[in-house]
């Protein structure tokens, strides 16, 4: 009883001692997959074999059958060893002459991991003893997968994964009957491995018959047994997404399987709208295109398209476009207003001047030679006006254009001095790559990821290089730039919301469109890796009705994918603002519009565009308010003497306002008087104490406006009386009302918190 429990306890720990996989006993190719389970490439081994490691759960289960058929059918009793089937071969080959098998599946293994010399008696019995030694370690479903995965299959092709790849252009789990059958006879049909099918017919015969007596068949399996496979040429190992498998095996090329993120029928999908642009619009010299799609949710790369054609010299395809560093043109300008928001310079509807302006030795030049005069900051930015940004660039502080993009990692950046203002309009370097993280960023409220190509990898946290606030109102800016092809009819046919920007850089070279359809970040260029001009390559007119082809049919290929709608995180607050201005209506603004703003940041004040001046009413010059009976009240646009000369030129002049009166300098007596807070009092709050805000004003007075410093506190109707101000630090603040024809009155506030 002793021995026993000695002998079983040895099995034991030989059975569960810590072994290697037997999967790392070889060399193996190197497969990459896509997220929806496509083989996108398989790379030659080490030893430069084809050998693709294929678990058995994704074996067609006849395949598995009819190897065991074939090789063992006692596979799953014996020990390693067959003794009956070693003495039976042994006893055929003495008598016929001609050498017979009797190895079991776990032999050829043995002989195969150990490259067993087994035509002598002394090599066999090695053998054996490997086979056993196996057995003893491994259990049969690990010993019948690793030998499945190593069978030799002709030339360099080991295993039934290459093979079934190979041979039959198909995975291992759709291998049928009939492709079982002759894949079965393989391995030990030597002719058939060099190429030369003479015995295989036979074979596979012999095995057909074997399989009709082993076990019951109908007419199907009989037509499947009787079929003929074809095995003369091989097929093509697949080939998809090429500059994405080339770009991730030079992060990952470590053998075995690799899961990514790539989604093969949104590759296809890019690739089949790219091939028809080409085809359609070929003359005019657009022959390269490069894209990349990333879900923003999770940043996984969906569709990696290097060029148009991987295979095409004369457009130099191998070089991978998405990895290339090129011009970004105007898609850098939604950080500019982005960062500008955060800084306080702007909200969307702050008015922007459009006209010739020079910055120091830099003059922006405009792409239509036009000029708006105002324009709204949205404007500016979806109308991709040059001027307007690059004096926003020159209101950044900290940090600017160039330190945000150090911060998001931007790689190979020149000195700041070397780029200037000009890095505003494009003027330095990024990868497509680059962009699409800048643009996720967008939809990510503010934060930086990078892309994940590898299934399963962490989502690794990023930088905030944008406040939550400020990300959400210039993604809602994009939004509303109308697209190429706008009808008016985009919502009803229930496409995703886009927010998206061009690009064009200098000389031509490069066209883009990059933004946010639906969840996904898509970016689109075109262009020629040689960097040759072409009048072509303009963002809007060559990049972005790919980039709509492309993000319409991801949408119709989804139609299920809901996109919740574009939600304001609480930091962000809706005001109405003089649509001529930019600022708070006063009482003579004709036409107001709401805008975003960020309480505490975005610039707001009372309008001053609109002014009334009393004119005489038979002259119809300025006079005095003592003249009142013969006077009128006349309302006037009070426009800077630059923006009335670009109106001119324009051809939409403006009615120039009148020279004043010395009279008819504001009366400060009509601006409001502050009644509380009062002077020179501290304010001492507990928790959510609130000091009162108060004022009187004229009678001609709808409504006040409370200040805190520059941040607007709230806007109040005279009617609703007093306002009540929680103030959100301590310290001293000045306190503002400005009434709504613009007149104010100020009070410095000390306020300190007690618990």
């Amino acid at each position: 009883m002793r021995g026993g429990a000695v002998f079983v306890l040895a099995l034991l720990m030989v059975r569960y001692w810590p072994r290697a996989p037997l999967r790392e006993r070889f060399p193996l190719s190197t497969a990459v997959w896509s997220e929806d389970g496509e083989l996108l490439r398989v790379t030659l081994a080490s030893d430069d074999q084809y050998r693709l490691w294929t678990p058995l759960s994704e074996m067609s289960p006849v395949l598995i059958d009819a190897f065991l058929l074939k090789e063992d059918r006692w596979f799953r009793w014996h020990p390693g060893v067959n003794a009956v089937a070693l003495v039976r071969a042994g006893f055929r080959t003495w008598r016929g002459g001609v050498r017979q098998g009797g190895s079991t599946l776990t032999m050829q293994l043995a002989r195969l991991m150990y490259r067993l010399n087994t035509k002598t008696p002394a090599g066999k019995m090695r053998q054996a003893g490997y086979a056993v030694w196996l057995e003893a370690r491994y259990s049969k479903h690990e010993l019948f997968e690793a030998y499945l995965n190593v069978a030799p299959f002709g030339g360099n092709v080991q295993g039934v994964g290459a093979a079934s790849r190979i041979y039959l252009g198909k995975p291992a789990s759709q291998v049928d009957l009939a492709e079982a059958l002759t894949l079965a006879v393989i391995p030990q049909s030597p002719l058939a491995r060099g190429g030369q099918a003479a015995n295989l017919p036979a074979a596979r015969a012999q095995l057909g018959n074997l399989w009709r007596r082993t076990r019951r068949i109908g007419d199907s399996e009989e037509r499947e047994i009787v079929s003929a496979v074809a095995l003369g040429q091989r097929h093509s190992l697949p080939e998809i997404a090429p500059h994405f498998v080339d770009a991730l095996l030079r992060e990952n090329g470590q053998p075995g399987r690799i899961d990514t993120t790539l989604n093969a029928g949104m590759q296809r999908l890019v690739e089949q709208q790219i091939g028809r642009y080409l085809n359609q619009f070929g003359d005019r010299g657009i022959r390269n295109v490069a894209a990349m799609v990333v879900d923003s949710r999770d940043m996984s790369v969906k569709a990696w398209v290097g060029s148009a054609d991987y295979g095409n010299e004369a457009i130099h395809g191998q070089i991978n476009g998405v990895l290339t560093k090129r011009s970004p043109g105007s898609t850098l300008k939604p950080f500019i207003y982005g960062l500008a928001l955060d800084q306080g310079i702007l909200h969307p509807r702050t008015i922007l001047r459009d006209a010739p302006t020079s910055f120091g030795p830099f003059t922006p030049e405009k792409f239509d030679g036009r000029f708006f005069g105002p324009i709204s900051a949205q404007e500016a930015l979806i109308r991709s006006r040059n001027v307007p940004a690059v004096w926003v660039a020159t209101q950044l502080r900290q940090p600017d254009l160039y330190q945000f993009l150090e911060s998001a990692g931007v790689s190979g950046m020149r000195p700041e001095s070397y780029y200037g203002l000009a890095l505003a309009l494009g003027g330095g370097e990024l990868t497509m790559e680059e962009l699409a993280q800048l643009y996720a960023m967008l939809a990510n409220r503010g934060v930086l990821r990078p892309v994940r190509t590898i299934r399963g990898s962490r989502l690794r946290d990023g930088a905030q290089l944008l406040s939550p606030e400020a990300s959400f109102i210039t993604l809602d800016m994009l939004r509303h730039n109308p697209r190429p092809d706008d009808d008016g009819g985009a919502a009803r046919r229930g496409l995703w919301p886009v927010a998206w920007k061009t690009g064009t850089s200098w000389g031509f070279r490069d066209a883009w469109t990059a933004g946010i359809a639906g969840p996904y970040v898509l970016v689109v260029w075109i262009g020629d890796f040689e960097a040759q001009g072409n009048p072509s390559f303009v963002g809007v007119d060559a990049a972005a009705p790919l980039f709509f082809r492309i993000s319409d049919a991801m949408n119709l290929a989804h139609p299920d994918e809901v996109v919740p709608p574009l939600r304001p995180p609480p930091g962000v607050s809706r005001v109405a603002v003089c649509s001529a201005s930019g600022d708070l209506p006063n009482v003579y603004c004709p036409q107001t519009v709401e805008t975003w703003y960020i309480p505490g940041k975005s610039p707001i004040r009372v309008s001053q565009l609109h002014r009334a001046v009393r004119v005489d009413a038979e002259t119809g010059r300025p006079a005095c308010a003592s003249d009142a009976a013969a006077t009128r009240l006349e309302v006037f646009e009070f426009w800077p003497s630059d923006l009335m000369k670009l109106f001119r030129e324009a051809g939409v002049p403006r009615r120039a306002p009148p020279r004043l009166p010395d009279c008819a300098a504001d009366d400060v007596s009509e601006a409001p008087r502050i009644a509380s807070p009062l002077r020179n009092v501290t304010y001492t709050l507990r928790g959510a104490s609130a000091i009162t805000l108060e004022s009187s004003v004229a009678a001609d007075v709808r409504d006040v406006f409370w200040f805190d410093g520059a941040a607007l506190i709230a806007k109040t109707p005279v009617s609703h009386g007093a306002l009540a101000w929680h103030p959100a630090a301590g310290g001293m603040h000045l306190i503002r009302a400005i009434d709504d024809h613009g007149r104010s009155a100020e009070r410095d506030v000390e306020i300190q918190f007690t618990n």
